[in-house]
């Protein structure tokens, strides 16, 4: 892998975001059989201005790039120095955007194996922490004399990557980094370079098969490297070998963050019944048990989801695909406790149940047991299955904003329910003022009791008014 024709790249840019903002500086290091073979360097006129913060971090001003060549002017020149060889990059997919965005500009298509030395060091260094290039710079012991310009920085990586050679062996890293740039076999139905267009972003996708049959949808926070999981042959399983022979096209929605991801990939499998998604499917028998905790006089009552009263969550009790499920999970726990399937309404008789005849019951039924110590510790049997209570005071907003700060969204809930995302304040004034009713989904339910019960995610909980 590291024997073969490298070029370490790093660029300068006018921002972050790769679809709007544009190069300012580009570096390479030209190395072949782990030897320096060249180096070249340019600015570019970005033909926008350059925001103060990123001139003062890299030195490069408007003044600068006034009378610099265009990309225009030196993609050709760029495209020969990278054709054929390894990219080798820091946060790789980075430069590799702003690379392939420009070209695109210019009416060329670009792509290229790519090797990130943040996920590199990751991976051969996994004990740490902080990966970032000051930090890498700084534990092995590598100067740079032109931080935060192009070629400085492109001339860090290369001494980056002997200094692991050295302390690891060059067969260690060319095997880790050989596992990093693995390239997936693409399904014979798909273009050759059907990844490379594919954001490292989070969103959904969709896997199409002859006809426009919905095969899949799947979700991920890295759409790109999730798709390309599917069709890496060491790793694949029955269910993608199949879609690997029919799949011919994939589609994807991005989103801002990974809850937006979740309710989208739930609606879409029960909007398109793909045919290889076995979760997340529409259920009509949903249901649970309702029980008004404490009363001695009343048993648990079986309701169907879409007759569930979301106001009162305290009195229900477990989520089951079927009321075969949920008659079977009562019955279980009944035997466990030593409760009675007559007061549970399990068993319709006079006398004794069943389960006070072989001894399996403390005898609420004829009269060894009082109700209120049965419904006590019926109470305490059903504590792991009561349907957690709404956080919240009523109906909220989850902001989401991408990481590149490009598109916001606001997801909008009530009581465990999905009531629509607002792209914009058009969005999120008509949900105001259409009211939709929260109509309970116990997929949604599951994902949003993880979500917010989960390690905090970088979202802001918006207050509507109820």
């Amino acid at each position: 892998m590291l024997d073969g024709p490298l070029v370490f790249l790093d660029l300068e840019t006018t921002g972050a975001t790769a679809t709007h903002d544009r190069i300012t500086e580009v570096g390479i290091v030209e190395v072949n059989a782990g030897r320096l073979i060249g180096e070249w360097s340019t600015l570019v006129n970005p033909g926008i201005s350059i925001p103060p913060a990123i001139q003062s971090l890299t030195g490069i001003t408007n003044r600068m790039v006034a009378l610099a060549p265009s990309f225009d002017e030196i993609g050709a020149q760029l495209r020969a120095r990278l054709d054929g060889r390894l990219l080798v990059a820091h946060n790789a997919r980075f430069d590799y955007g702003f690379l392939r965005n420009e070209f695109q500009r210019a009416g060329v298509r670009f792509s290229s194996r790519v090797l990130c030395t943040v996920r590199l060091s990751r991976k051969l260094f996994p004990r740490h922490a902080r990966h970032n290039l000051d930090a890498l710079m700084a534990r092995h012991g590598i100067r740079c004399d032109a931080r935060h310009r192009a070629l400085g920085d492109a001339r860090a990586l290369w001494a980056l990557v002997q200094r692991w050679q050295e302390a690891l062996g060059a067969g260690a890293v060319a095997s880790a980094a050989a596992d990093l740039v693995k390239s997936p076999t693409v399904p014979a139905g798909l273009a050759s370079d059907v990844f490379d267009d594919i954001p490292e972003c989070p969103g959904v996708y969709l896997f199409h098969g002859q006809n426009g049959v919905v095969l899949y949808v799947g979700k991920s926070v890295n759409l790109r490297a999730r798709v390309m999981s599917h069709f890496s042959g060491d790793h694949r399983v029955n269910k993608d070998m199949k879609i690997a022979r029919e799949v011919v096209r994939i589609d994807w929605v991005e989103t801002p963050g990974e809850l937006g991801a979740l309710i989208e990939e739930s609606r879409l499998v029960k909007q398109l019944a793909p045919v290889y998604n076995r979760r997340l499917r529409r259920t009509a028998e949903l249901c649970s048990w309702h029980w008004r905790n404490g009363d001695p006089e009343c048993e648990p009552r079986l309701v169907r989801a879409r007759d569930l009263d979301i106001a009162q969550f305290s009195d229900l009790y477990g989520l089951f695909r079927s009321r075969a499920a949920a008659i079977e999970a009562l019955r279980e726990i009944a035997a466990g406790h030593g409760l009675c399937s007559i007061l549970l309404g399990l068993e319709k008789r006079q006398g004794p149940c069943f389960a006070h005849q072989i001894k399996r019951c403390r005898g609420a039924c004829v009269g060894k047991e009082s109700r209120e110590t049965h419904a006590l510790r019926l109470a305490q049997a059903l504590a792991d299955l009561r349907m957690q209570p709404w956080p919240f005071r009523g109906r909220i907003g989850v902001r989401e904003t991408a990481p590149a700060g490009d598109r916001t969204e606001i997801i909008v809930l009530d009581r465990w329910c999905y009531l629509g995302t607002a792209r914009s304040e058009a969005d999120l004034q008509e949900l105001r003022e259409s009211r939709p009713q929260p109509r309970f989904d116990l997929d949604t339910y599951r994902i949003l009791t993880r979500f917010f019960n989960g390690p905090r995610r970088d979202y802001t909980v918006v207050e509507m008014a109820a």
